[in-house]
């Protein structure tokens, strides 16, 4: 059985806002949530700011990329080089940490992010 989460969206930024093929940081409701447009394959994310492996908020100005056969997008930690799925948050260098993931969607030139309703 698929758990179903109420979602709230909330208008964080203009598109014009977060780099092309890069990330930016926006403060919502108190969390650092880096947001990320992966121009390169038409595509956004959003994840918690927070590198769990030092405790620094860096990982909107990570490097974005692709891994794997499946082409799973990632982050790279600017300062550790941990990457992180942009899809699940699972750490990608077979460490214990992950990083939290949201829905994203950009409407009207805006960006949207999710959060949990309640």
């Amino acid at each position: 059985m698929e758990t179903v989460i109420d979602v709230a969206w909330v208008a964080v930024c203009q598109a014009a806002d977060i780099p092309v093929d890069g990330g930016a940081c926006a403060l919502v409701e108190g969390e650092q949530i880096a947001i990320f447009n992966f121009a390169r394959r038409g595509e956004w994310y959003a994840t918690q700011n927070l590198c769990p492996h030092k405790q620094q908020m860096a990982l909107a100005r990570g490097m974005i990329g692709s891994t794997g056969e499946a082409c799973e997008p990632k982050v790279a930690c600017p300062f550790h080089k941990r990457t992180f799925s942009l899809l699940t948050g699972e750490c990608l260098n077979g460490d214990e940490c992950s990083i939290r993931t949201y829905p994203i969607k950009v409407e009207n030139g805006l960006v949207f992010i999710g959060l949990e309703a309640g």
